[in-house]
């Protein structure tokens, strides 16, 4: 048994700025880092484009970033939400400063703003085209450096602790509480009780429920499974973001993400014969929300019956492009492509969720000491659909307030050391290890194929309700093995997915309208193009 007095769960921005804040106001309280992968692999790590803040009042203020925020939401944002974010903005962007981040500057000292599609501003701070890389190196170097955090990598967990494991105490779902989690080490593969006063969760999305994502292989929407397993509320997760520019690969997976800020400085999407569409769909064209851009793709594709569309980056200035997206640049001539004299084959990709874990402005679920922040929540920050960049901001936001919330709680000592000291060992008694691992391969696959073809950027309700029995029985075969074999990594992550996937088809079916991401031809009112 291991005891902490907080455990987070995940070691993306989120997860390492709440331990941060919290080692910094409490010194002596123990907490521990569990994280599936190395201690630096999480979806922060893949950020291109920047973190959206406002710095340069002269031209920008919050009320357009919020505007921008709402607009790109299609109105489904809680704007005092909205509200709250972005004006704090700042401050906790000092905060990353502080903590050792570089961000680019220019020759007169002051940072250099890039622009995405959804902004009416320069507002978005970067480092190179590296962001989250550099943002993920130092919170962790940070946080290696505060005595009382432990860091665990290759610690996946299965579920976490609630009431209903306390022996002979009666089930309240209106009022549960959380009190760890059960931890599988990957190193020795035994599953460890963790028991914690507080924990939280910063899990990160769930892009592998889809063919293919710009997503890391570890987002698999653990988090968001274990705590709607738990009983937890969970809401939004219709609201699935497609990037509409990763480079077009023929192999399944994760794809590289080239970043809308390439589209900020100009650069134009075209057919594979070079002629451009984004006029027909939208009047802002490349720099449309990326709903709209996605969904204008994916059209193009159907229609024509091509495999990608083109990024043209012909007419942009190659000192400036080499400077500011170096890594794009690297990818590109190692897939032999010059993109000063070739279109760069993109396709639309499963990029981000909005929906996720309910939670209030402090993080906090609807599971008593359990928080939740990043991408596996709906916080009431993204609406229908995410503004670009403004994912970073929500991270440390909310990071910030639920670190405010949980000291205080560790200050007033309110937790139930009872039930605390009466949580079992995790007991696979009778348990087999599978020995077919080719099942828990085949079925994944299984649902990968299924929601990318009829659950993806465009929706139909025959579709949905095909999706659904799909569905229902992936679920009944994964559960089977659940059941009887003894766990491992990609069996847990299957059934992560499949909770996952239940859930994206649930919430698809009981919407009524378009909003943001979420299109069902069968509910629209309108066409897609606008000439």
């Amino acid at each position: 048994m291991t005891e902490a007095d907080v455990l987070v769960i995940g070691s993306g921005i989120s997860g390492l700025s709440y331990a941060i804040k919290i080692s910094e106001q409490l010194p002596d309280t123990k907490i521990i880092i569990v994280t599936k992968a190395d201690e630096g692999e999480s979806n922060t790590k893949y950020a291109q484009g920047g973190l959206a803040v406002v710095t340069d009042f002269d031209k920008d203020n919050f009320q357009k970033h919020i505007d921008d925020t709402m607009r790109a939401g299609d109105g489904e944002n809680e704007r005092s939400i909205v509200e709250m974010v972005i004006q704090e903005g700042p401050a906790r962007f000092q905060e990353l400063v502080n903590w050792g981040t570089r961000f680019d500057k220019g020759n007169d000292g002051d940072y250099k703003l890039g622009r995405e599609g959804g902004h009416t501003e320069n507002r978005i701070v970067h480092h190179k085209d590296i962001t989250g890389f550099e943002i993920e190196r130092a919170l962790l170097k940070t946080a290696n450096q505060s005595p009382n955090i432990q860091i665990l990598d290759h610690h996946y967990v299965i579920d976490i602790i609630t009431d209903h494991h306390v022996p002979g105490k009666p089930f309240d779902k209106k009022n549960i509480n959380c009190y760890g989690a059960y931890v599988l080490d990957q190193k020795d593969k035994k599953i460890k009780k963790i028991t914690a006063k507080i924990t939280l969760v910063a899990t990160g999305g769930a892009g592998h429920v889809y063919k293919n994502t710009t997503n890391p292989l570890i987002a698999t929407g653990d988090g968001i499974a274990f705590v709607h397993r738990a009983r937890g509320k969970v809401s939004n997760m219709q609201y699935y973001q497609f990037h509409p520019t990763a480079m077009y690969s023929k192999r399944d997976g994760m794809l590289f993400l080239v970043s809308e800020a390439l589209r900020g400085d100009g650069a134009k999407l075209r057919t594979k014969n070079g002629e451009p569409f984004m006029h027909k769909y939208d009047e802002r064209e490349e720099l449309a929300s990326r709903d709209i851009v996605a969904r204008a793709i994916d059209n193009e594709l159907i229609t024509r019956g091509e495999d990608y569309v083109g990024l043209d980056c012909r007419n942009m200035d190659r000192e400036k492009f080499i400077e500011h997206f170096p890594n794009i640049y690297k990818k590109c001539i190692a897939e032999g492509i010059d993109p000063f004299q070739q279109l760069i084959p993109v396709v639309p990709a499963c990029h981000y969720l909005m929906g996720g874990i309910d939670v209030d402005r402090n993080g906090q679920s609807s599971i008593n000491y359990l928080f939740a922040v990043g991408e596996c929540t709906n916080s009431g920050l993204h609406g229908a659909n995410r503004l670009a960049s403004n994912s970073l901001l929500e991270g440390l936001v909310f990071g910030h307030n639920a670190a405010m919330k949980s000291v205080e709680y560790l200050k007033n000592d309110v937790f139930n050391y009872s039930d605390l000291s009466q949580i079992p060992e995790w007991n696979d008694d009778g348990m087999k290890i599978m020995d077919e691992m080719v099942l828990v391969s085949y079925l994944r696959k299984q649902l990968q194929e299924m929601m990318s073809d009829l659950v993806a950027i465009v929706k139909s309700n025959n579709r949905l309700e095909l999706a659904k029995r799909k569905q229902q029985d992936i679920f009944e075969a994964v559960t089977e093995l659940y059941n009887y074999s003894i766990l491992s990594p990609q069996l847990s992550e299957l059934r992560n997915l499949v909770n996952v996937s239940y859930l994206i088809i649930k919430h698809s079916l009981q919407m009524k309208e378009n909003k943001g991401s979420f299109y069902n031809k069968d509910l629209a009112n309108k066409p897609l193009t606008i000439i």
